[in-house]
């Protein structure tokens, strides 16, 4: 009998279809050595270990550069990379509605198998619901992650005055893809999402002697909201010169067209990190290795209140604030 096009309740029922749907669609593509029919995953680690949790559900489920798939793995495994643990187990949970395409799905879960390969970590258990149509919208995915911690103590926490602060790409454009995606917008030039993992440059970082205070991946609230949360953990000020972030000039044309700030779009694939300012120049060496957009925006001051302060190439001054209110609902 062939297989039907589209999700059915029965994928979710426990019984054969269920089977044989997680075995075509799942363990297919997941395959590794940890990844069997059982109710939990047997696994090793060695040393301190960093834990991380999320759900995804963006509209539209594909746009230029990404889909659902590639933001799970990647928003999973960079907030492992963000403390500076090397991502080593995934869990994977599918909330399907009934009638969403197998077709789509496929492309989901292939997207999932590549864009986890970089990190070199692997999938190791998960979970399948099918939900009857119209009680979700096609597809949920939520994520678990596991790391090795590499180098202790990388947190908010640790910022000091004098550090520097970098960038690893130009900003604002997960937000401004899905927001063109869902408008609809007809631009000189298309705007793709940065969703990508961030464990290859990380991991050339550290193995470059470099010893970041604090990384974070600007996702929702952008560069604005990570710059804030930083300047309360930490009681500092910073500097930024606002010339120096970097900006694709198509995201500073939909920024324009509906009256947003790039410092307050998520990103899926940029981090911001401070370091000590005599590693300022090999960190930058590195970063643009991998995106030569990656820039110096600013430093770690001493000053109240604590919050950014964005300086103008004229010379005039002012508070980068917290973004208020959800400016792009179901981003990531």
């Amino acid at each position: 009998m062939s297989r039907p096009q589209q999700v059915q309740l029965s994928h979710g029922g426990g019984g054969r279809e269920m089977n044989e749907f997680i075995h075509e669609i799942f363990f297919r593509r997941f395959e590794n050595p940890f990844l069997k029919a059982e109710d939990a995953a047997t696994l090793t680690l060695n040393g301190q270990v960093a834990m991380t949790t999320d759900s995804f559900t963006v509209e539209p489920l594909f746009f230029a550069g990404g889909n659902i798939g590639s933001l799970a793995i990647a928003g999973t495994t960079n907030d492992l990379a963000m403390v500076a643990a090397q991502p080593k187990y995934l869990t994977c949970s599918f909330i399907l509605e009934e009638g969403f395409a197998f077709s789509e799905l496929e492309k989901i879960v292939d997207t999932m198998a590549q864009e986890i390969v970089p990190t070199g970590a692997v999938i190791v258990c998960g979970d399948t619901k099918v939900v009857p149509k119209g009680c979700a919208d096609k597809v949920f995915i939520n994520t678990t992650g596991v790391g090795e911690i590499l180098l202790p103590n990388v947190s908010a926490s640790q910022l000091q005055v004098g550090d520097v602060l970098l960038v690893s790409r130009d900003i604002g454009r997960h937000g401004a893809c899905v927001l063109a995606a869902r408008e609809s917008l007809r631009l000189e030039s298309e705007i793709e999402s940065d969703c990508a993992t961030l464990w290859p440059v990380v991991n050339q970082l550290l193995s470059s002697g470099i010893t970041p205070h604090a990384m974070r991946d600007a996702t929702r609230g952008g560069l604005a909201a990570v710059l804030n949360e930083w300047c309360q953990s930490s009681n500092v000020q910073m500097r930024l010169q606002e010339q120096a972030i970097p900006v694709d000039a198509a995201v500073k044309g939909v920024c324009e067209l509906f009256g947003f700030e790039p410092y307050d779009l998520a990103n899926e694939g940029t981090f911001i990190i401070a370091v000590p300012a005599e590693q300022a120049t090999m960190t930058l060496d590195v970063l643009q290795r991998f995106q030569p957009q990656a820039a110096i925006i600013g430093e770690v001051v001493a000053g109240s209140p604590a919050k950014p302060v964005l300086c103008s190439p004229w010379g005039s001054k002012r508070y980068l604030d917290f973004p208020v209110g959800e400016l792009l609902p179901r981003i990531c």
